[in-house]
Parts: structure tokens; sequence; C-alpha cells
């Protein structure tokens, strides 16, 4: 089974949807974990948004990437563009991807629907790829 890693900056919006995602879509497929460069908290709205398509992530954690080993995971997608400050072992697995997608942490809700459809759609094509 490939092991996922999403990370962004803060591990509070973006890579908390992608994660929830990816454990909903990939189940039984891939196994999945989230982390920041800095951690901080799983953002309500975030929670929210995904609440409303029957996923749920209260149970996530925020954690920063210096937790983990890069040569645990198969595939590291960076969700806020910042590849570029990763160190160097995360960005030369397998599997690197850069979405750059936006932040949407003080933006409207329409935004996080946006935000969080997008990703609902590039983690289906990830879970295809990675089979």
């Amino acid at each position: 089974m490939k092991k996922v890693m999403f990370v962004c900056k803060r591990n509070s919006c973006r890579s908390q949807m992608a994660e929830g995602f990816a454990k909903t879509i990939g189940e039984g497929k891939i196994a999945v974990t989230s982390s920041g460069l800095e951690s901080s908290r799983v953002h309500p709205t975030a929670i929210q948004v995904m609440s409303e398509i029957g996923i749920d992530i209260t149970d996530q954690t925020s954690n920063p990437l210096s937790e983990f080993n890069a040569d645990d995971y198969d595939a590291v997608i960076s969700l806020c563009g910042c590849g570029v400050n990763l160190p160097e072992a995360w960005v030369l697995r397998n599997v690197f991807e850069d979405w750059q997608l936006d932040d949407p942490d003080g933006k409207s809700i329409e935004t996080f629907h946006r935000v969080r459809d997008e990703i609902k759609e590039r983690v289906e094509k990830l879970v295809e790829s990675l089979q």
C-alpha cells in the first residue's frame, strides 16, 4: 500500500481536507498523513465544509513535518506551493506534486467550497494514479 503525505504551510485547511478525502476515496488503497511546515489547528471552517459532504475530519490533528521521516512515504503532495521550502528528501520521493491551491483561511465560505472541490478532484486522480 502506497503511503502519501499531504503537506501545507500550517496543516490547517487544505492539507486537512486532502487527508480527509484521501482517507475516504483511497480507503484500503493508500495510507495517508498530513502535516505542515509548522503545526496549528484543524480549521473549524474546513471541518464544516467537509462535514457538509459527509466526511468527518474532527479527529485529525495538525502536525509539523519534522515529526515524520521522508523515507516512509511514496508520494508527497504540497498544497500551497511550499515545495520550495521542503527539505530535499521530501521533494525527491517517487511522486512529488505541488498543487498550489488558494489558501481559504480568512476567506469566504464560497472559497472554502471551491478549494474543497478542487482538492477532491485532485485526490481522486492521485488515488487512481497510485494503484
